[in-house]
């Protein structure tokens, strides 16, 4: 699975591929492939953090822009993974750049596990949150929810691009209340003052890998081509 993320990442036309992980299995088979690894320390809390010691390890510089992809998203469109890393470029507000997709449905509006996000006129994030958001004052409040205006309801892809000096800064901060609350880790960029530029996409990519389930549904996608 692993190696179709690296296939996605070379698609998408990335100057180096390196795949950081905590398991010698995954370090062996990655090489083997042909694919760049390295190996890094057990307690990083998040995929970011490991982003950053591996920044450290190759000695990146600042302005070095870098797409962190997860090993269990091996179906993410090689055109996302260009477009994060373009749309940071483009810019030069924020240090950071993510995707968001419009929702579609009611019950996607409303399920905690799809995680919202409001932009402000140019395209940055105002606020992440599992809840409904913006709040439709009138038709949420009145048990009947439209959504005809489908633009204002956007999803997150939890696909980043980063600049190597806003991983600095992000290693020094700590946990905020908000994202300890929503259990979202962007929310820490947005309590520091910090900016997230979302470029936004025709539809969200299919799911990872989180079950046994998910495994199979994913190497048939994937035998099919």
């Amino acid at each position: 699975m692993v190696l179709h993320v690296c296939d996605r990442a070379k698609e998408a036309g990335a100057e180096q591929i390196v795949v950081a992980t905590d398991d010698i299995r995954i370090l062996d088979v990655v090489k083997n492939d042909g694919f760049d690894a390295v190996m890094t320390r057990s307690e990083h809390e998040s995929g970011t953090e490991r982003l950053a010691e591996v920044a450290e390890i190759f000695q990146w510089d600042n302005d070095e822009i870098i797409v962190n992809l997860q090993g269990d998203e091996p179906l993410i469109p090689a055109e996302y993974i260009a477009l994060v890393a373009s749309s940071l470029a483009g810019q030069g507000v924020a240090g950071i750049a993510t995707l968001a997709a419009e929702i579609e449905t009611v019950e996607e509006v409303f399920n905690p596990n799809a995680v919202k996000v409001v932009l402000d006129k140019q395209g940055y994030a105002l606020y992440f949150s599992r809840a409904a958001i913006p709040w439709d004052r009138e038709s949420f409040r009145d048990a009947k929810p439209d959504i005809s205006r489908k633009e204002a309801y956007l999803r997150h892809i939890g696909i980043y691009a980063y600049r190597v000096a806003f991983l600095q800064r992000y290693v020094q901060w700590e946990a905020s209340s908000l994202e300890k609350i929503e259990m979202l880790e962007q929310l820490r960029i947005l309590w520091e003052g910090e900016r997230i530029r979302v470029a936004q996409v025709k539809q969200a990519p299919e799911a990872g890998v989180d079950t046994q389930a998910d495994l199979l549904r994913v190497e048939q996608r994937l035998t099919l081509g």
